[in-house]
């Protein structure tokens, strides 16, 4: 595929743009995962490079939040690493079993859900923080956060909504500290699938390659750009290329 100048070039600049979305509101997956699979890739392993070329935002991303680390009431960073890579892990395995023809079924569907999170995350976290009237019993919380994390490591579209609203329900009121646990749980969940994927022969390392340098380089430069967008039409820009992918899926389906 790397043959192709127009498949570089499409590689590079989704990667890039990917990076400097998921640094400023997320939903570089929407990006990512499409230009994989336009390329000729197949769905699965699409997926699981799109993750790999993305984890080093989300280290980067956690390493910047370590002071404001925090876990939510009921859970402790320890107890949230345990399930953070027991769920990851779960996830990448449910992938590795899934095949083609069943993930190209999944994938838009996937991506609907994806889109329609992002688009009604900042509604969803205020009800949340207006509803919240107690923390959740432990058991709970631990079982929340699990299925969260198989999910993250399953497919990655939309994971940062679901834990923030995941740790509003459990009682947590810092935005901070909420964006740093999250940023921790995606980096670890993320690393655990990484590796099962590339034991399980599913990464193009090439196409990662390029990628992962392009979503460095674009969480850094593009950000600095992004931020000057007002968030409301950033949002919206994002929603949009996630429908227009959406739709492009259920065609291609």
């Amino acid at each position: 595929m790397l043959n192709d100048p127009f498949n570089v070039i499409l590689l590079f600049a989704a990667a890039c743009m990917a990076g400097a979305l998921n640094a400023v509101a997320g939903g570089g997956s929407f990006l990512t995962l499409p230009a994989l699979v336009f390329t000729g890739m197949s769905p699965v392993i699409a997926n699981a490079t799109g993750t790999v070329a993305l984890l080093p935002g989300y280290a980067s991303s956690a390493l910047g939040f370590r002071e404001d680390l925090e876990a939510p009431p009921g859970l402790s960073l320890r107890t949230l690493t345990v399930l953070s890579l027991i769920g990851g892990a779960m996830g990448a395995a449910l992938l590795l079993v899934t095949n083609d023809h069943t993930f190209n079924r999944i994938v838009p569907w996937l991506l609907l859900m994806a889109t329609i999170l992002f688009a009604v995350g900042p509604i969803l976290l205020r009800k949340v923080k207006d509803s919240h009237t107690g923390h959740a019993p432990v058991g709970k919380s631990a079982v929340g956060m699990l299925a969260v994390s198989i999910y993250g490591g399953y497919f990655n579209g939309g994971l940062g909504i679901l834990l923030l609203a995941l740790f509003g329900l459990l009682g947590q009121t810092n935005l901070n500290a909420m964006n740093g646990v999250k940023n921790l749980v995606s980096a670890l969940l993320t690393a655990i699938a990484v590796t099962i994927y590339a034991w399980g022969g599913v990464v193009a390392w090439p196409q990662a390659g390029v990628m992962m340098m392009a979503a460095t380089a674009g969480g850094y430069f593009g950000a600095r750009v992004a931020r000057r967008i007002p968030t409301p039409a950033l949002r919206a820009g994002i929603v949009a290329t996630g429908l227009i992918m959406t739709t492009l899926f259920f065609l291609r389906g």
